[in-house]
């Protein structure tokens, strides 16, 4: 099976198999920083630019001298973590080895680089996502319903704004390269009407156990709004790939469970596997908030019915692994079975459908008992072959995950 990652290749989205507990990881210093500071992607386009996520508008007045001011403890905790400063804004954050690899719930550092994701680079990005032999996931673990036949993704018709205007794409760094994950504006119980939270999936914002939190996490909603090729996008300009904007992540959370077993191959981690990231606007915006800006933000149901109990699920995404090239947005609906990674961990929604890598993260949306559409669960996995998908139930664990995030930004 594979995950829907963001990355090179096929991977599978882990399933955790250990505990339940909503234990949570915090990514931490995001809008702590400003500082000056020129990036380049792994491969050969550059991108120049101001790396800028500042506290308070205090906290970077100049000094006089043209250079930013840094707070004092915003250093102290970048050299608690062995970061020099300037090495890091000339382009040490490339630098992924496993000393200088930030893994734990407290040492995220996502500072704004002005400019970085531009076209060609969004363009470029690859899937994150890595296969797994359907034998990882061998043995009677729970409850699982039959293989769902496969559902052909269909295109959302131009505009996406128009069609799915909660919908986008996550751009980041890894070790492999410049990578991407689709993503869902969701609601924010403490900003009504006016959220800057993102739905996600966890593998693409931190590796799981073998690795740590990705770099230069960025969303952008309605990527490619009106629909164009890959050819036509190679002369897009910055305000047609990302029309509302390029919004970076300043904070980001996702399970504990994830961070402690989540893997590449078999599964593990994929029943929490989801992540929420607080984003704020790279060029400083006008005051809007993302759901103002584009005009949407879905509500996240964290006791949606049993699977069997839902009639259908609609996952949307941005498949980037052939046949697809992540250009496009394209949407599965089916009635959702039931598969069991382990026995011990909650037993996920799955569904039939042909989307490849690069749809990770996006989301699954039901009918309410309101009769109104709801964020049930994101693209974690699939088979290699493709054919259907697998997403978590969000349970305890993941309104932990949503709540605390919100708390965070309460009184901003």
């Amino acid at each position: 099976m594979r995950s829907m990652r963001p990355s090179v290749t096929v991977r599978p989205e882990g399933g955790s198999r250990r505990r339940t507990s909503p234990v949570l990881a915090a990514v931490a210093l995001a809008s702590a920083l400003a500082l000056t500071a020129t990036a380049c992607n792994s491969g050969t386009d550059q991108a120049d630019g101001q790396a800028s996520a500042s506290a308070s508008a205090s906290d970077t007045a100049g000094s006089g001298d043209g250079k930013i001011k840094i707070p004092d403890d915003i250093k102290n905790k970048l050299k608690e973590h062995g970061f020099d400063i300037d090495k890091w804004k000339h382009g040490a954050w490339k630098n992924w080895n496993k000393d200088q690899w930030l893994r734990e719930a407290d040492e995220f550092i996502n500072p704004i680089i002005k400019g970085l994701w531009n076209p060609d680079r969004m363009r470029k990005a690859n899937d994150p996502d890595k296969g797994v032999n359907e034998n990882d996931l061998s043995g009677d673990q729970g409850v699982t319903d039959p293989t769902p036949a496969p559902v052909d993704a269909k295109a959302v018709a131009p505009t996406y704004h128009a069609n799915a205007a909660a919908s986008g794409k996550v751009f980041f760094d890894s070790p492999e390269g410049t990578m991407v994950c689709s993503a869902t504006v969701v609601e924010d119980p403490a900003h009504p009407g006016k959220s800057n939270l993102v739905w996600t999936a966890g593998h693409c914002v931190h590796a799981g156990r073998k690795g740590g939190w990705y770099r230069n996490i960025a969303f952008v909603p309605s990527y490619n709004n009106a629909g164009r090729s890959a050819a036509q996008l190679q002369n897009a300009t910055r305000e047609e790939a990302a029309p509302y904007g390029v919004w970076w992540g300043d904070w980001a959370q996702t399970s504990q469970q994830w961070i402690e077993k989540g893997g590449e191959t078999g599964g593990d981690g994929a029943s929490y596997d989801y992540a929420v990231i607080h984003v704020t606007p790279e060029k400083g915006g006008n005051g809007k908030s993302l759901e103002e800006t584009v005009g949407s933000a879905l509500p996240v149901d964290f006791n949606a019915p049993a699977v069997p109990k839902v009639p259908s699920i609609t996952a949307t995404g941005y498949p980037a692994a052939p046949p697809f090239d992540g250009q496009k947005m394209f949407q599965c609906t089916d009635r959702p079975g039931r598969l069991s990674i382990n026995a011990s961990d909650p037993t996920m929604y799955r569904i039939g459908c042909t989307m490849t890598g690069g749809s990770s993260g996006g989301g699954w949306v039901a009918t309410g008992s309101d009769g109104k559409p709801a964020l049930v669960s994101n693209t974690s996995i699939g088979p290699v072959t493709s054919g259907w998908l697998a997403g978590p139930r969000l349970g305890p664990v993941a309104k932990g995950v949503y709540d605390s995030v919100s708390k965070k930004f309460a009184g901003q």
